[in-house]
């Protein structure tokens, strides 16, 4: 059982999200199935992965499964198994990607300065070493060194644009 300030919490994700799912997600969750109207939908699926994560902390697919079926049975009777889970969540992608720029859009700090952007890079490492062949994303990562670390890679390299902020940590431009 989980706590009511938790019980709240949840609450309040869900509506959020279903909110934004009928105004705007449902366009990208689009079903090309016979299955139109599953039992467990997609509102619940971001709901669990973004409660799980944000409030237990949990960041692996089989550990936010495992507290769903554990703790949140109640809230989510028809969930289904892990594969089926992983493999529906999978399918949101592009609404993940629409409900975090709803949401860093929607939090935006007050001393964020627009006149002033900050742009900075690092490498995302899948491989390390100076011989390595990756095996991992292969098609868009290659053979790189990070001068800062003085180490060979094989990856790709982030690039993030944000707004300066004083004395504080610049904040993502969306």
């Amino acid at each position: 059982m989980i706590s009511k300030k938790k019980e709240l919490k949840l609450i309040k994700i869900y509506m959020y999200i279903c909110d934004l799912y009928d105004r705007e997600l449902k366009c990208y969750c689009q079903r090309y199935s016979n299955n139109s109207n599953p039992t467990f939908i997609d509102q619940e699926i971001m709901t669990i992965y973004l409660f799980a994560a944000h409030c237990q902390k949990y960041f692996l697919i089989k550990d936010i499964h495992s507290f769903a079926s554990d703790y949140l049975s109640s809230w989510f009777p028809n969930l289904p198994p892990c594969q089926t889970f992983n493999y529906r969540l999978n399918l949101r992608a592009e609404a993940f990607k629409i409900l975090s720029e709803r949401l860093i859009s929607s939090s935006i700090p007050e001393d964020c300065d627009f006149d002033i952007s900050l742009v900075d890079s690092f490498p995302i490492i899948t491989c390390a070493g100076r011989n390595r062949v990756g095996k991992v994303a292969r098609e868009i990562a290659n053979k790189g060194f990070c001068s800062t670390k003085n180490q060979y890679y094989y990856g790709l390299k982030l690039h993030a644009l944000a707004f300066r902020r004083s004395k504080r940590i610049p904040f993502p431009k969306v």
